[in-house]
């Protein structure tokens, strides 16, 4: 598979060196936004994997639209977007893999996380928040994926109306603390007390490979699709 990289920080550099342990072959790297003017290195390219910043994905998956080659998308902190992508993803007849988080690992705790909430349906005296943990470097808080743990909570739960990152205003607010501090991958953790006790679950990041190897997995399954794909399209084809 030949691969474009968007984005040459931490993740990408990492994403490039276990895609050559794949054998793939990175064949561009857009670093700065002049790089994307050689449309030359397009014409080989399978597949883009963008790992860039909030305030250029929305660009970044246009261009490669224009190009014609499928994305996967691993930056967060645009989805207020996400429903005009979808849009423009089918009707360009394109294709587009978006996941606020690639970690096959993390992508079982969101399982996980739903379960233990439709568990808690029916407890009246337990409260909950969720709590998140990255590096400094980290831009966009909360991050991506503890939106979507509060967002699969929301649906669950007829007690919680809508997140906040704040200090919740009533019980109907669901609290998603975040700090950042350093040499943190990613943490997360979701909380339920009472006065009697305390149930956590909890995904620890020990490094960024698992969200390198997921970024690639869905790059592997995404090339000769069309339309708009997540986790759980690639994980429900891993499990048939």
């Amino acid at each position: 598979m030949n691969i474009i990289l968007s984005g040459y920080g931490r993740m990408g550099k990492l994403i490039h060196e276990i895609a050559l342990k794949r054998n793939h072959h990175v064949v561009a790297i857009l670093d700065k936004e002049e790089d994307w003017n050689d449309s030359v290195r397009f014409k080989e390219a399978d597949v883009i994997i963008d790992f860039t910043m909030p305030d250029t994905a929305v660009k970044n998956i246009e261009k490669s639209f224009s190009h014609g080659i499928p994305v996967v998308i691993g930056t967060t902190g645009w989805y207020e977007k996400l429903d005009e992508v979808k849009r423009n993803c089918i009707s360009k007849n394109q294709s587009l893999f978006y996941a606020p988080n690639f970690s096959i690992g993390m992508n079982l705790f969101f399982q996980l996380n739903k379960y233990l909430s439709n568990l808690m349906k029916v407890q009246k005296n337990y409260e909950m928040y969720i709590k998140e943990t990255h590096h400094t470097g980290k831009l966009d808080a909360p991050s991506g994926t503890a939106i979507k743990m509060a967002e699969d909570i929301l649906n669950i739960l007829p007690s919680k109306q809508k997140w906040t990152n704040f200090e919740p205003l009533n019980k109907s607010e669901l609290q998603i603390i975040s700090e950042r501090t350093d040499n943190i991958i990613g943490n997360h953790e979701v909380i339920f007390f009472s006065d009697e006790d305390e149930i956590k679950i909890e995904h620890k990041a020990i490094n960024r490979n698992g969200l390198a190897i997921g970024a690639l997995m869905a790059a592997e399954w995404l090339v000769g699709r069309k339309g708009v794909f997540e986790m759980k399209d690639l994980l429900g084809s891993l499990s048939d």
